[in-house]
């Protein structure tokens, strides 16, 4: 669906839809197969909604070589759990584990995340991400639907409005396991090296690339 008008009318007609109806009109819209998700697995809430209602499409986790081995651990646990179709897709492997993340963080992320993600999209007509709005303010704006024009697909946020209360909501309606470093003041998961507990007051994403004038890896960029 490469219809600009036509996406923005879907996206105006989505927004406030249920997550479920969003992700409904992503199958009908796209089939299963051409459609990918990528899950950061910070937490379980975007993976349930795909085991429960869009079962048949694959999710993808970047492996960057830096992510913490409890976030590996809780992906295993949530594929078994939930029989996710569940791929870990690493970067390319001539690139080393190296110190290119204290040196020159942009360059990292785009090795180790960007240039995957670009690989893992190039034969999909859509894309389902976990952003929300809630996220940090320069995510306030995060469509439900939209065009990504760097890599000619469509992109589709089926909880982009969601507050941290309903993804909390959801979590304990549906029994659904916390990412074992939730406890520990971890908000938002990413690369160890780059990541650190949230502060009282501070946003989710606070964590990320503290001290550093840094705020995206460059997935959603």
């Amino acid at each position: 669906m490469t219809d600009l008008l036509e996406l923005s009318r879907a996206n105006a007609d989505l927004d406030g839809a249920t997550a479920a109806d969003i992700l409904g009109w992503a199958v009908d819209s796209f089939g299963e197969e051409a459609l990918v998700c990528t899950a950061s697995f910070g937490d379980a809430t975007l993976v349930h909604l795909m085991a429960t209602h869009a079962p048949g499409v694959e999710i993808v986790l970047l492996d960057t070589q830096y992510l913490f081995e409890e976030t590996l651990a809780y992906a295993e646990e949530l594929r078994a759990r939930y029989d996710l179709r569940l791929t870990i897709v690493g970067p390319d492997p001539s690139v080393p584990r190296d110190d290119l993340w204290q040196r020159d963080p942009d360059a990292c992320c785009a090795l180790r995340k960007v240039q995957p993600l670009e690989r893992v999209l190039a034969d999909r007509a859509g894309w389902i991400s976990g952003l929300r709005r809630a996220d940090s303010p320069n995510r306030a704006g995060t469509p439900t639907v939209s065009w990504d024009l760097r890599r000619s697909i469509t992109k589709i946020n089926p909880i982009a409005a969601w507050s941290d209360d309903d993804v909390a909501d959801y979590g304990r309606r549906h029994g659904l396991p916390e990412h074992p470093l939730t406890s520990q003041g971890y908000a938002s998961l990413g690369c160890w090296p780059c990541t650190r507990p949230v502060l009282p007051g501070e946003d989710a994403r606070a964590g990320r690339w503290a001290g550093l004038d840094k705020t995206e890896c460059g997935l959603h960029l």
